[in-house]
């Protein structure tokens, strides 16, 4: 059985070139597509909404891309982006106002629907689903502190104003619950299906993270699975840390990466069975080299190329921020087969 969302996400591909005219009115009609600048319906051609097509399939009726930024998703997506809306709540409010049909019963009475199991792959879905692409914010704001500025083909990231936070049961400071802005980050499976979520809790002004006792918590079905930034086929760099692999790909924005999130999980990567050669990036500590021999392993076992990406310091981030972008350049330009350091890392 279809929730809400979904039901809405189908009826909203039908009328797509509807939706596009009044929520993205400074576009226009291009064969299959209605082109437009951003979310923020400024004019040109960057963003691009297929308008036929199967509304379930990846590249169906209502799918839109931004080609600048990477940031993808359906219309409700898109609706959430443009409106501003940080629930999911509002956004669906906000579908059903353009299509003229009434609030369900629930929202009538007051009573909300069911919650999602805390930490479970749907609550992650409805996490990622409320928050909105990272351009402009102070998610944004946190990664440019962090040396990390190209964010292309960064559809993965997103951004919360109010993400809910409560420390842990031992921690007494942090047990209230509270809301800080925060980068939120989906976890994929190898098909691309959300199964979970990391946030990072941000200070309000996005110098730095949020002055709370874990900043990083991930949730949902994380083993085997990852936050990828484009899409794999025979080549792959993999690590634990979202700001690690961000820093590797300011050097080479091209090559696909996934971010495992820990050391153990980085060791359980599934990895795409049409994979020939794996770059390994793993953290310059005793966890980190467990992780990249289980890995390497597991690779070679498969007939995978492996190769590891080893930092100077405790990571690439770490890297990236004390020697700067040239030197962190030449570093993993001497690293990476010569070929892949030819198509990849520009001098």
């Amino acid at each position: 059985m279809q929730g809400p969302a979904a039901e809405l996400a189908h009826r909203l591909a039908r009328e797509a070139e509807a939706v596009c005219r009044h929520y993205l009115s400074n576009g226009r009609r291009e064969g299959r597509y209605w082109l437009v600048g951003d979310v923020d319906n400024n004019p040109g051609r960057s963003l691009y909404v297929r308008l036929r097509g199967a509304d379930d399939a990846p590249g169906g009726a209502g799918k839109w891309t931004d080609a600048a930024t990477g940031d993808h998703g359906d219309l409700l997506d898109l609706i959430a982006a443009r409106k501003r809306l940080s629930t999911l709540r509002d956004t669906l409010d906000e579908a059903r106002r353009f299509l003229r049909l009434p609030r369900p019963e629930a929202s009538i009475t007051g009573r909300r629907e069911p919650p999602a199991p805390t930490g479970s792959p749907e609550a992650a879905r409805r996490l990622f689903a409320m928050a909105r692409p990272i351009a402009d914010t102070i998610a944004q704001a946190y990664l440019r502190q962090r040396g990390i500025t190209d964010l292309r083909d960064c559809g993965a990231l997103r951004f919360h104003p109010r993400c809910w936070y409560r420390g842990d049961a031992d921690d007494p400071r942090d047990r209230a619950r509270d809301a800080w802005p925060a980068l939120i980050a989906a976890v994929t499976d190898l098909d691309g299906a959300i199964t979970g979520a990391h946030r990072t809790w941000l200070a309000s002004s996005g110098d730095d993270k949020a002055p709370v006792s874990s900043p990083r918590r991930a949730m949902g079905h994380l083993l085997g699975n990852a936050v990828r930034f484009g899409r794999a086929t025979d080549l792959l760099a993999a690590g634990e840390g979202i700001e690690t692999m961000l820093s590797l790909r300011q050097i080479a924005p091209d090559l696909p990466m996934v971010a495992a999130l820990s050391a153990s999980h980085l060791a359980a990567l599934r990895l795409p069975p049409t994979l020939r050669r794996l770059y390994i990036a793993s953290d310059k500590d005793p966890a980190g080299d467990r992780a990249r021999e289980a890995l390497a392993r597991r690779a070679e076992d498969l007939g995978i190329e492996v190769a590891p990406l080893e930092p100077a310091h405790d990571d690439f981030n770490d890297d990236l921020r004390r020697l700067g972008r040239e030197a962190l350049a030449a570093q993993v330009r001497s690293q990476l087969v010569a070929e892949d350091a030819a198509c990849f890392c520009a001098r």
